[in-house]
């Protein structure tokens, strides 16, 4: 379960916005207990963090990761992100570049001296068998996550964005995890993706 804050502007200035449950302060939270949780760079994000402080329920490991999703203004359309990433092509020393895209983010760090413009982490959604497979539609957050083929983890991918938060309206946390590693990512794209 996930619930969803929006930002809640208490004066026409863009600059003047109450930011009791903000995009900004609920991700600095997130970054905070994350970095408590470890060393490495009907539920709330208030309630994420707190499990994650706590150690979740006692048929959870220490989780590292509040996985949430971001919304922008406007429509307020779920921001897609995206990445490309360098993978060997076989066992001699070709490479080959691929893009993945998914609307799941890790917070990693601030950017110094900024309250909102921070680092996040592209989270891809697996299945069982650790497979990231990459919607044909990706217009929607549901496209990533396909009845048929249910998504069972998150793998990290080691892919960051530097966004600006304040271009966002809302913010949907998910429950604490510990994504698979970064490196367990490059390991599996061992050849170029199928062209069709």
């Amino acid at each position: 379960m996930s619930n969803y804050y929006k930002r809640r502007e208490t004066s026409p200035r863009r600059d003047h916005v109450d930011c009791d449950d903000c995009v900004c302060s609920v991700v600095k939270n997130i970054v905070n207990v994350q970095d408590e949780a470890a060393d490495d760079c009907s539920l709330s994000c208030d309630t994420s963090i707190q499990q994650l402080k706590s150690g979740g329920n006692e048929m959870d490991n220490r989780h590292t990761t509040i996985p949430f999703m971001l919304y922008c203004g406007g429509a307020c359309e779920p921001f897609i992100g995206n990445g490309v990433f360098q993978a060997p092509k076989g066992r001699n020393r070709e490479t080959f570049f691929g893009c993945v895209e998914s609307p799941i983010f890790r917070a990693k760090r601030f950017v110094k001296g900024s309250d909102c413009c921070v680092i996040l982490e592209l989270l891809l959604p697996v299945n069982e068998y650790c497979e990231a497979k990459q919607p044909e539609s990706r217009n929607t957050v549901c496209s990533f996550f396909p009845g048929d083929d249910p998504i069972t983890d998150f793998q990290a991918t080691g892919i960051c964005l530097t966004v600006d938060l304040e271009k966002f309206i809302a913010i949907t946390c998910l429950d604490p995890i510990t994504p698979l590693p970064a490196n367990d990512f490059l390991d599996t794209m061992t050849s170029p993706p199928k062209e069709y």
